[in-house]
């Protein structure tokens, strides 16, 4: 058997660095004005990145990645923990202001406060398992769990908030002149508290977001609750000191907030779990590195898809070699394109598949029925 020779990763065969259009370049062109200006530089800003990704060798990606990961484990793992007890001890503090004060603007941030400790610890749970499934059950991988135990719980959520809704809309229409609503500060305080702690956590999780799909998840889950605390503490007090309606209709915009909230990510998981594709700029990356890698032994690249399988992407490369390409050259070419594909970070799995003409029919396209 021969050996294979990959090309140089850091080899810049379509020179596309001649391509870069540095800040100094920008000043030379002629002013089309300042509005015209400014988007001539962003488009430029944007090739150049593009340019500057597609050139990184794919260790570099790898590497770069294992670091950074590495570097934000220990405050992932922490983070993750953090909202984990944070989130038990604001159920109980939101509990106590919903149940203190009676107001159903505090419930419906209290239903939410309540449920998302149990989320949280079955959402960690399942991102654990899913690391840790035998393969011969399940040949794909766990990946997909996480997508499942988000969308379970985004129909919880919804569930609650249509309760929630019924029960404000049933206050509305049996409310006597003479029921008088009070303020109770202690459970004002309690909320606000609540909020301060939100605020806190959606920071860290902002920043750590790209290192953990599960603080991905809580960032979203923290910005919901900063609206749904602060707008819930406005419709309580409004409800007692300006007119007495203003609670349950909060409680009723809250509901529907939180309904939209997790549609809105019960959808974006749909898709994942349904295979939409990857964004053009990673379809880019992979289709430059299928023609660079070997170029010297692929004579084109006939098609790259990329899809989400769970969080990450499935990719799938047809290249095109000679008629005569030995059979070990062949697979150590597409073996190889296969196993630096698969280093890029939000790759799940890549299958190279490998032909000497591009005249055939497309291939696994289901035979429609002629009547």
């Amino acid at each position: 058997m021969g050996y294979l020779t990959p090309a140089n990763e850091a080899a810049d065969p379509l020179l596309l660095r001649s391509r870069v259009v540095n800040e100094q370049e920008l000043r030379r062109r002629p002013s089309k004005g300042h509005f015209k200006d400014k988007k001539i530089k962003k488009h430029y800003e944007k090739q150049n990145a593009l340019i500057e990704n597609l050139l990184k060798p794919i260790s570099k990606h790898a590497s770069e990645n294992e670091d950074e990961a590495e570097a934000a484990s220990k405050m992932v793992k922490i983070m993750i923990y953090a909202n984990i007890y944070a989130n038990f001890a604001l159920a109980a503090l939101q509990l106590y202001a919903a149940i203190s004060s009676l107001s159903l603007s505090l419930f419906a941030t209290a239903a939410d406060s309540v449920f998302d400790p149990f989320a949280n610890v079955i959402l960690n749970w399942l991102h654990r398992k899913s690391e840790n499934l035998d393969e011969r059950k399940w040949p794909i991988g766990g990946s997909r769990l996480e997508n499942a135990g988000n969308i379970a719980y985004a129909s919880i959520m919804g569930m609650v908030s249509v309760v929630l809704i019924v029960e404000s809309a049933r206050d509305i229409g049996t409310h006597k002149a003479s029921d008088v609503e009070k303020l109770y500060v202690p459970s004002l305080i309690a909320v606000g508290v609540a909020f301060i702690t939100k605020a806190v956590l959606g920071f860290f999780n902002y920043i750590l977001r790209r290192h953990s799909s599960q603080l991905d998840m809580l960032w979203e889950d923290c910005r919901n609750d900063l609206f749904i605390n602060g707008f819930g503490i406005f419709t309580s007090a409004a409800g007692a000191k300006i007119v007495w309606w203003l609670d349950p209709a909060g409680a009723m915009i809250i509901s529907f907030g939180i309904i939209f909230a997790w549609t809105r990510t019960a959808y974006g998981q749909f898709r994942e779990l349904c295979g939409v594709s990857a964004p053009v700029e990673f379809l880019q990356l992979c289709t430059y590195n299928a023609l660079h890698i070997h170029f010297q032994h692929i004579e084109m690249v006939d098609s790259v898809k990329a899809y989400h399988s769970g969080p990450k992407y499935i990719v799938e490369v047809d290249i095109v070699m000679r008629p005569d390409t030995p059979l070990w050259l062949s697979h150590n070419v597409s073996q190889d394109l296969q196993d630096k594909l698969e280093q890029l970070p939000s790759v799940e799995r890549a299958f190279v598949h490998v032909d000497f003409e591009v005249d055939h029919r497309p291939e696994h396209q289901a035979q429609k029925k002629v009547k």
